[in-house]
């Protein structure tokens, strides 16, 4: 099987700690500006390395032209420029198109950026825009009509049937939100630090029948940026290069009506192909660092990544420690549920993290030994999937 050859890496990062409420001065273009100044920095290289670029949409554009305005506003040039819509997984999705940009020739530095802004309010009333409707698709047509918006109502849906094929406890659900809580205690950038246990998850308020408040991600606002480079440009690093030798992308679905299997996910595919491409095993993983808007996410990727077996992921929660003092040390930053989720850039703590552990620079949480991450980006209704596998060096 042909893929990624493990000729680029990760060699910066930066990001911007989530907040609930943001300051308008980082809103806009400048806010890509520092973002992109403390990346660079953090790699021990300059503006003038950058010739690629990936990122998400770009409110100050009106979603026309992002590469456009930023290598404007950068002062970059880009040979190879993409933007990312892959929802929750754009900051996998934009870091694994890095690497093959790279490995194809196409650029030698790209700049991966995301940046969360507050979502436009319904000039109407009526809370936010949707607009997947706006041209008949089969969501707007038959989802919305009946009140089925958002992501709350298709998670619980996943959890109830999860629940009635395999059976799972609500402790079980919550324990996952325990132990990320615990990580979340030893960073300092994390929006949710105060102590919680397993009773205090089930005592919050149910939101969608089974899922409570604390097992679902509070939205907040911030940013992050990745630089990936190559292998001959990353021996000049100030730290340890991580190499992306491994990679794997599958969406099946947009809407959770039309999802194939509401238990087997698109995850499985992603993740089968990034192992078996960067030809490790899941045992070699140090840290699995896995997208978590919901605590039944984390279940079903533990299961489709090869963690554990189907229907098995409530009893590894129950027998694992998954905090960064334990024996399968899984978003050590708090992941998303207390860390934060800064809209698409809330998946790109995932990465920011793994590249924070692999250099030893995770502080208070940081593991004994990491040298090999498993990092997986969830988008839209459990449809958008993207694995990647990085190994320092």
């Amino acid at each position: 099987m042909g893929g990624l050859r493990g000729e680029a890496a990760i060699v910066g990062i930066a990001e911007f700690a989530p907040v609930r409420r943001p300051d308008r001065t980082w809103m806009g273009l400048e806010a890509y500006a520092e973002l992109a100044r403390l990346a660079l920095d953090d790699a021990g290289f300059s503006h003038d390395d950058v010739d690629g670029l990936m990122t998400g949409h770009l409110a100050d554009s009106g979603g026309l032209f992002a590469p456009g305005h930023l290598t404007e506003y950068l002062g970059i040039g880009s040979h190879f420029s993409e933007v990312v819509d892959l929802g929750g997984a754009t900051g996998a999705g934009a870091v694994l198109r890095a690497a093959m940009a790279i490995e194809m020739g196409l650029c030698e530095t790209a700049l991966c950026i995301v940046h969360t802004l507050p979502r436009p309010r319904n000039p109407k009333g009526g809370g936010p825009t949707f607009r997947m409707g706006a041209w008949g698709s089969p969501m707007g047509e038959f989802d919305y009509p009946f009140g089925a918006v958002g992501q709350n109502y298709a998670y619980a849906l996943i959890a109830n049937r999860y629940a009635y094929e395999f059976g799972l406890t609500d402790e079980q659900r919550a324990k996952v939100a325990v132990d990320q809580r615990k990580n979340a205690m030893a960073n300092p950038k994390a929006v949710f630090r105060d102590p919680i246990d397993i009773d205090d998850v089930l005592n919050s308020p149910v939101i969608v029948d089974p899922l409570h408040m604390l097992e679902i991600v509070m939205p907040c606002f911030g940013g992050a940026a990745v630089v990936v480079t190559s292998k001959e440009k990353a021996k000049r690093a100030k730290h340890r290069p991580a190499y992306i030798i491994g990679g794997g992308e599958n969406t099946t679905h947009l809407s959770v009506t039309y999802d194939p299997s509401l238990t087997e996910t698109p995850i499985k595919a992603a993740a089968d192909r990034a192992f078996e491409m960067a030809g490790v095993k899941r045992s070699d993983i140090d840290l699995a660092s896995l997208y978590d808007c919901y605590t039944i996410t984390v279940l079903l990727t533990l299961e489709d990544t090869g963690f554990c077996g189907k229907g098995e992921a409530g009893k590894f929660v129950e027998e694992h420690d998954l905090t960064y003092r334990g024996d399968f040390p899984m978003n050590t930053h708090g992941g998303q549920l207390s860390f934060g989720q800064a809209g698409m850039a809330g998946g790109m703590s995932h990465i920011t993290e793994a590249y924070l552990q692999l250099t030893g620079r995770a502080g208070e949480r940081q593991l004994r030994r990491c040298d090999t991450v498993f990092v997986h980006g969830n988008g839209g209704l459990m449809s958008e999937q993207v694995s990647l596998i990085l190994r320092g060096e």
